[in-house]
């Protein structure tokens, strides 16, 4: 039966990896589309989100169709973000180059010799597209964290971060700076700190002011609320699509036929799709049995420091604008709450040192009835959001997850992801360099030190930056795509996100992921005609 191709290249998802990747096909003459399992996001949404967790959360089962996810797994806790445009929707725009032990990762090493030579140019390509900038502003909030690093002892490596946001003049459109007047007029930023709930006033460089902007008027199509369950290949070539609707069954579509097709779902879309396909609907057979492998985080933490100063206002900058180094693998940034995350007072409990889980966990609840006011005084906590520093702490430590796949209690019994630990152990919940921080920090600020619920009493470390899952290699039998991003055993078949990483990055790795995308499409070939 001959077909022919509704698209050459389909793209799942319209984060980093699938922007970059339609841009960059599309100006090499491919006929595009992504496929984007949210919505088309506004600047009312994006209003109504930073006041209210319910229009913020993305949980369609009851009702909530906002665009960021909070999934929990048996060994971590995720978030992600979800609608056109991705994770740069909610995220704090900071856009940092990992250090050398990212490169030199024996996870990946092997492979190039020298990684951080041919990323280099994508790194510069990534920060012009994403208009890379150090944040020039300072607030109360930042005073803190810099003199919370003087008494670590780490002062020099204290400084702005680098931002993908507009720090132009506020309240006034402006024509577009970054591409010669051809992008989206602008506006500058007004240091509302509401970078996690989306920029509604426009000055954060989201995907929609830069890769997606250009590639839709490339001529490619991003059609929304799409879900896809799984790929089938077609004996004659190319690839089949299936889709559904997110949240409404009243609503079909007929399966997509590619000619090629990139997964850029996010670590955990990519790995959950690439094992539907294998082992639900046996469509995919070939991928490789290491799928789900090699899973990392940041190995991070978050610490919280209510001000005792119930009038105090930490709100007044970007989400993120300061970070340093507590040591040579250990990375910091402070972030500043909408008050969408007001609903987070719940999670917060009184801080407790131990390295065994069990002991930190009893010592915590401990607290609650030994000092049971002083416990609890925080959910009680007039302006908490307004008074509340979160810390950020990373580190570049060598330790892995690994994702099977089936139904799940967590998932009230649908197929879904399940974790399981992998090399190096459980990713640690806790961080003594968080805690040193976060009690540095509340020392020079007079405030009170807090450790996370689901860290202290849950041993579930909390991370927004998952990678790997379909890792890059030498073969099927290391991983799951080549250094093309291709999958083994299924030509035209690629993995263009944070699940093909298999190295530990360190800090925030969107630009990583960019870049990384973009090295991917300057080796895609140009369209024959």
């Amino acid at each position: 039966m001959n077909r022919s191709f509704d698209y050459d290249v389909v793209i799942v998802g319209s984060g980093f990896g699938g922007s970059v990747s339609a841009l960059r096909l599309a100006e090499k003459g491919w006929k595009v589309a992504v496929l984007e399992m949210g919505r088309r996001l506004t600047k009312v949404d994006f209003d109504r989100a930073a006041d209210s967790s319910t229009a913020l959360s993305w949980m369609p089962a009851l009702g909530m169709k906002g665009f960021f996810a909070q999934e929990v797994f048996q060994h971590v806790a995720i978030l992600r973000g979800i609608g056109v445009g991705g994770g740069s929707n909610v995220y704090g725009a900071v856009l940092l180059e990992p250090k050398d032990r990212f490169y030199q990762d024996p996870a990946w090493a092997h492979l190039n010799p020298d990684w951080r030579s041919e990323l280099a140019p994508h790194y510069v390509t990534a920060r012009q597209m994403l208009g890379v900038n150090d944040n020039p502003y300072r607030g109360l909030q930042d005073e803190w964290l810099e003199a919370a690093a003087k008494k670590m002892g780490a002062h020099d490596s204290f400084g702005a971060v680098p931002q993908g946001i507009f720090f132009g003049t506020p309240y006034r459109p402006a024509p577009d700076p970054y591409f010669n007047g051809k992008g989206p007029d602008r506006q500058g930023c007004t240091q509302c700190g509401r970078c996690f709930t989306g920029c509604a006033v426009g000055a954060k460089n989201s995907l929609d002011k830069n890769y997606l902007y250009f590639a839709e008027r490339a001529g490619v199509k991003v059609l929304t609320e799409r879900k896809v369950t799984h790929l089938e290949p077609v004996p004659e070539g190319g690839y089949l699509l299936h889709q559904e609707h997110p949240w409404d069954s009243g609503i079909t579509y007929k399966p997509l036929y590619a000619r090629q097709v990139i997964l850029a779902a996010g670590a955990l879309g990519t790995q959950e799709l690439l094992f539907a396909s294998r082992d639900r609907y046996r469509t995919l057979p070939k991928v490789s049995k290491t799928l789900g492998a090699r899973v990392r985080t940041n190995s991070e933490a978050l610490v919280g420091i209510l001000a005792k100063d119930e009038n105090v206002d930490l709100t007044h900058g970007a989400s993120i604008s300061t970070h340093f180094y507590a040591d040579e693998n250990t990375h910091l940034t402070q972030n500043r709450l909408p008050p969408a995350y007001s609903m987070m007072k719940l999670y917060m409990v009184p801080m407790v040192d131990d390295a065994k889980p069990l002991r930190r966990a009893l010592r915590t609840v401990w607290q609650y009835v030994k000092q049971p006011i002083a416990s609890t005084r925080v959910y009680f906590s007039r302006n908490w959001y307004k008074r509340t520093t979160y810390l950020t702490v990373m580190q570049h430590a060598d330790n892995e997850l690994n994702f099977g796949y089936g139904r799940t209690l967590l998932r009230g019994f649908r197929h879904g992801l399940k974790s399981r630990l992998g090399k190096g152990g459980r990713t640690p919940s806790f961080l003594p360099q968080a805690n040193a921080a976060a009690r540095a920090f509340a020392e020079v600020s007079n405030g009170t030190p807090q450790n996370m619920v689901v860290e202290s009493l849950g041993n579930l470390s909390v991370t927004a930056h998952i990678l790997g899952g379909a890792v890059m290699a030498a073969n099927e039998r290391e991983g799951v795509i080549d250094v093309n991003h291709e999958v083994f055993g299924h030509p035209g078949l690629f993995v263009v996100d944070g699940s093909a990483i298999p190295a530990n990055v360190g800090v925030n790795p969107s630009l990583t992921i960019t870049a990384l995308a973009e090295r991917f499409a300057s080796r895609f070939p140009r369209k024959e005609h």
